[in-house]
């Protein structure tokens, strides 16, 4: 049974950091992806940061140069260190993965390439 559970997040002001972990366990396929997702009520769930077993990673473009996904292979640990943090980034942060062999990019981001997901964690970012 796979799962994944989120922490880290909580109420920050502007320009501030976070950084968020996803603990999983279950995961056993060697190749897989692995990505953060956002959601603010009402609109889509947004895929922006995403990374293979291989570490090739990858985010949106509103959060790129900014946020930083890793992982820890020992630790079964996801990450995403959160860096000038905007009031835009306040959203519920999910953790979801897939064991599959590719996914094309544009792919990566979206929520029904993903089998597996974590309950989320909230990140509040005041101006």
């Amino acid at each position: 049974q796979v799962q994944l559970v989120e922490s880290g997040g909580g109420s920050v002001q502007a320009r501030g950091s976070l950084r968020l972990s996803c603990a999983t366990s279950g995961l056993t396929a060697s190749r897989y992806y692995m990505a953060w997702f956002r959601q603010t009520t009402g609109t889509e769930r947004e895929g922006v940061a995403a990374i293979d077993e291989l570490d090739t990673h990858g985010y949106a473009r509103s959060v790129e140069g900014r946020f930083l996904i890793s992982q820890d292979k020992v630790k079964r640990t996801l990450y995403l260190q959160m860096n000038n943090l905007k009031p835009e980034d306040t959203a519920m942060y999910y953790c979801a993965a897939v064991e599959v062999d590719w996914l094309e990019p544009p792919s990566r981001y979206i929520q029904s390439s993903y089998k597996y997901w974590g309950r989320g964690t909230q990140v509040s970012v005041s101006s």
